[in-house]
């Protein structure tokens, strides 16, 4: 993961915007399915589809991996349906997957501070007043701390798959209500789902040069 260091001119952190998800991504939603059949008997992948809020061609692409791995077995459950299970070696992989994602996210929530101190400074610098947030997610919890620290005003916070929920005090908005909402800029306040977010806002026809964030999908050489 790289968080990218501001410059003068923030729109160019977009540059890298065709790269490739986060790998942590994946280790976090292996972690999130092994978690999931630790704690529930006979979960199918629609079950997990649900729970995790994801598509179900994705879970079941986890899950093949997760299987040809040895993490997962499967079992016929009434209905013609199969569940899965956690294996003696998922349970020690899932501990594994659990001590090392705590170390990635400390460092990456940290950095994640920082550069969007640097981030909305710049922003403060160039004459933007309002901002939304796009993902609701811990990253938008550090961003949202970070601001106060700033005269920047936050109208709204949008998140399709939190749309209903309380960010701090403020009912998170389905993406269709972007438009009801006044502002200069949007802030991507997801690190997990940055690549999907930033999708999302163009194919609606967000200008590019309003989509301001501090991830890419490269790992930094520094």
């Amino acid at each position: 993961m790289t968080l990218n260091k501001t410059s003068d001119n923030v729109h160019f952190m977009n540059s890298d915007i065709h790269s490739s998800p986060p790998p942590e991504a994946g280790r976090y939603r292996d972690h999130q399915i092994l978690d999931e059949l630790s704690n529930n008997d006979a979960l199918t992948q629609r079950d997990l589809s649900k729970r995790m809020g994801i598509a179900l061609g994705l879970v079941n692409s986890y899950i093949k991996n997760l299987m040809a791995k040895g993490y997962i077995t499967v079992r016929n459950i009434p209905s013609k349906r199969y569940a899965y299970y956690l294996t003696p070696k998922g349970f020690a992989e899932k501990s594994r997957l659990a001590y090392d994602l705590l170390h990635d996210y400390t460092r990456i929530y940290r950095e994640a501070k920082n550069n969007y101190r640097q981030l909305f400074f710049e922003l403060e610098r160039s004459g933007v007043k309002r901002i939304v947030f796009a993902g609701a997610d811990e990253v938008a919890e550090f961003a949202y701390i970070t601001l106060q620290d700033t005269k920047l005003e936050l109208t709204g916070v949008i998140d399709p798959e939190r749309a209903g929920e309380t960010f701090f005090g403020r009912q998170i908005k389905p993406l269709s209500e972007l438009h009801s909402l006044e502002y200069d800029s949007i802030v991507i306040t997801s690190y997990l789902k940055w690549k999907k977010i930033y999708d999302t806002l163009t194919d609606i026809g967000v200008n590019q040069n309003r989509i301001k964030m501090i991830f890419t999908g490269k790992r930094s050489s520094n």
